[in-house]
C-alpha cells in the first residue's frame, strides 16, 4: 500500500494504466521459462491500493511469468468489473476464437515483451511487430511494446506506418541517468509527437535508481509530455515485481511508495487539464472505457 497520500486533486475517472495480477499458483500456474517467481497480488489487494490513491480505473497487463496464458489477467478484470481493462500476451498459435473471448472479457491490446525476453536484435523485434500489427488491424487493438530504445529506433518507420496504435512501456526503456540526449530518445519523442505512439510514464523505478521519488526521471517525463500530451498515459507497475530475482524462490516486490510517484505528476505536468488528459482522457480513448 502507498505510504504517502496524493498531494493534488485526482480527477474523476483517473486510470492506472499498468498493473499485474498474480493469482494462486495452483489455479494460475507460472511458466517454467519465467525469470522470477512473484508473491500473490490479488484483485481485492489492487482495489484497496487504488482506493488509497483515488484511482477509479485500471489496466491489467499479463506479466511474463504466465507466458501466453492470460487467464489470471481475465480473472482480475472480471473480479474488478467494468472499471478494468486488460492487455494480453499471445503468440502465433493463439487462435482467433481465444482472442474473441478476450475481447468480450475486456482485453484491448497485446503486449510484445521484448525486453524481458532479452531481445535486442532490431530485426527480430521488427519481425514480431509487423506480424502482430497485421493480425491486430482487423480488431483495432493496440500493440504494447516493452523494448529498449535501440529496438524502438529500429521500429520507427514501421510504427509510423502501423495500422494500429502503438504503446511503449516504462518511458520507452530510457534511462534517467543518461538524460534526454541518450541515443534513441529523440526517435521516441518523434513517434510520440507524430501521434502514432503512446508512452507510459510508468515504473519510474525501472528507469532510475535514485529513489524514493526517482526525481531524475523528471526530464524524461517532461520531454515526453511536451512532445504530445495527448499520447501519454500513467501507471504504477503495481505490485512492482522483482523481475531480476530468479525463479528459484518467491521474491518480494521492489519497495516503492506509489503515493510519492503519483505526486511527481504535478511536477511533470503542472496544469490540471494536462493531468486530466494523462490520467483520464487518453486512457479512455486507448482502452475504450
Amino acid at each position: 500500500m502507498p505510504a504517502t497520500k496524493p498531494g493534488f486533486a485526482i480527477p474523476k475517472g483517473a486510470c492506472d494504466c499498468h498493473t499485474h495480477i498474480f493469482g494462486d499458483a495452483v489455479r494460475f500456474p507460472f511458466t517454467e521459462k519465467r525469470a522470477y517467481t512473484p508473491e500473490p497480488a490479488l484483485p481485492e489487494d489492487m482495489m484497496t491500493f487504488h482506493r488509497a490513491l483515488g484511482l477509479e480505473r485500471v489496466v491489467i497487463v499479463t506479466p511474463s511469468v504466465y507466458g501466453t496464458d492470460n487467464s489470471a489477467t481475465v480473472w482480475g478484470i472480471k473480479e474488478i468489473g467494468k472499471t478494468a481493462r486488460g492487455v494480453a500476451v499471445i503468440d502465433e498459435e493463439t487462435p482467433e476464437k481465444a482472442l474473441d473471448g478476450m475481447a468480450k472479457a475486456g482485453i484491448r491490446g497485446i503486449r510484445l515483451n521484448l525486453a524481458t525476453a532479452g531481445i535486442e536484435d532490431p530485426a527480430e523485434g521488427r519481425r514480431r511487430f509487423l506480424k502482430a500489427a497485421e493480425r491486430m488491424k482487423a480488431r483495432g487493438w493496440h500493440i504494447q511494446i516493452f523494448a529498449s530504445l535501440k529496438v524502438i529506433s529500429a521500429l520507427k518507420d514501421a510504427v509510423l506506418e502501423s495500422p494500429v496504435p502503438v504503446v511503449f512501456d516504462h518511458f520507452g526503456g530510457a534511462r534517467a541517468a543518461l538524460g534526454v540526449e541518450q541515443p534513441g530518445f529523440a526517435d521516441l519523442l518523434a513517434l510520440v509527437k507524430s501521434g502514432k505512439a503512446y508512452v507510459k510514464i510508468s515504473g519510474a523505478y525501472r528507469a532510475s535508481s535514485s529513489g524514493p521519488e526517482f526525481k531524475d526521471a523528471s526530464p524524461l517525463a517532461k520531454a515526453l509530455i511536451a512532445a504530445n500530451a495527448d499520447r501519454i498515459v500513467w501507471g504504477t507497475d503495481w505490485p512492482h515485481p522483482d523481475s531480476g530475482a530468479g525463479k528459484e524462490r518467491v521474491s518480494a516486490p521492489v519497495p516503492v511508495d506509489d503515493g510519492l510517484l503519483l505526486n511527481q505528476l504535478p511536477l511533470w505536468a503542472p496544469d490540471a487539464p494536462t493531468r486530466k488528459k494523462i490520467l483520464v482522457e487518453n486512457p479512455a480513448r486507448l482502452y475504450a472505457y
